[in-house]
């Protein structure tokens, strides 16, 4: 069974950091992501998703291959490798892969103009190093499908994180 977790920041760049670093920890095996997707809201209100799999696009490509080799037994390679690619995209298009675009694009509508949303499904993870690794960059979590126990140590890390500088003392004056 994923985990959903939903966490807001600042800025689309800091978002983007998170999303490449969850995908650093997946290569050393401390993470299993179904889906990451980050959401914006522009300052007119328009929602958009920046997903790593372009659906439309692979749908053409997969549907240009069958359509062509369905064209060479029937004689007509160009018409259906052009047939295919069109079919493939719509077919792209429709296919939802992970996380569902409607309920991102509702939940995203809580957030903030210029503040970016990670939408990440977690199918397994190390806790504790994931958590460690994340700690750094803050933002809030917005929502999650997480036991309590776990959500709430997620909450925690990342409000450590903001807490962290201010913590800090102050440099001794010289005298």
């Amino acid at each position: 069974m994923s985990d959903l977790v939903v966490i807001v920041y600042p800025s689309e760049q800091k978002a983007e950091e998170v999303r490449s670093l969850l995908f650093g920890l997946q290569k050393e095996y401390l993470i299993k992501l179904g889906d990451a997707v980050i959401a914006t809201k522009s300052a007119d209100g328009q929602i958009k998703l920046h997903q790593v799999i372009n659906t439309t696009a692979a749908g053409a490509v997969s549907g240009s291959f069958w359509g062509l080799l369905v064209g060479v037994l029937f004689l007509n390679p160009l018409l259906g490798a052009a047939i295919g690619a069109a079919s493939g995209a719509l077919g792209g298009a429709l296919t939802d892969v992970g996380i569902n675009d409607k309920f991102m694009k509702d939940l995203s509508e809580s957030i903030k103009p210029g503040d970016a949303a990670l939408f990440a499904l977690i199918e397994s993870m190390t806790a504790d190093k994931v958590l460690d690794a994340i700690k750094p960059y803050g933002g809030v979590v917005l929502k999650t499908s997480l036991d309590e126990t776990k959500e709430q140590a997620l909450r925690n890390a990342l409000a450590g994180a903001i807490a962290a500088p201010a913590a800090a003392p102050a440099p001794a004056a010289e005298g």
